[in-house]
């Protein structure tokens, strides 16, 4: 049985963001952009990379909301109308292997316990070898260029 599971954000919080004006969304310090490639716009609900043409928000997201030293927010991009995410367990979407991952590993009080950077291709197996640590609660992942937020992984259950 694979040691993980990635899922997406849900979509609620962000569907009625979609239809504010352009100066709502400044006051709010969210930015709405057209993805003008294939690549480079991963949607954080989907799990999949936009098309070019697809419109997304931009803004900042509380990742870590837990009362801990970890406790974290950063940009991510959400498209309209993006479909909410679970892959099934051990999968690994090309959104993901597509890209240098920072893997950051949390116990059951929050505290980060492991950091590794890994290529994309790699984070199957890094996730596994985490998930193998007693210790390791849950593990999110972050585009290590940017740093921005990527999902999360779970235990998977047997």
């Amino acid at each position: 049985m694979p040691a993980f599971q990635l899922s997406g954000l849900p979509y609620e919080p962000f569907a009625k963001l979609f239809g504010l004006t352009e100066g709502e969304l400044a006051k709010l310090g969210i930015r709405r952009v057209v993805a003008d490639a294939d690549l480079g716009f991963p949607c954080r609900v989907s799990l999949a990379d936009a098309s070019e043409g697809e419109q997304l928000l931009l803004l900042s997201y509380a990742h870590q909301l837990a009362p801990s030293p970890y406790r974290a927010s950063g940009p991510i991009f959400v498209r309209r109308d993006a479909q909410p995410c679970t892959l099934p367990p051990g999968v690994v979407p090309p959104y993901v292997t597509r890209r240098l991952i920072s893997l950051r590993a949390y116990d059951g009080h929050d505290l980060m316990v492991d950091g590794q950077v890994v290529e994309g291709p790699d984070v199957a197996t890094a996730l596994v070898s985490l998930f193998e640590r007693p210790d390791v609660a849950y593990v999110h992942l972050h585009n290590a260029k940017r740093g921005c937020y990527s999902c999360a992984a779970t235990r998977a259950r047997a």
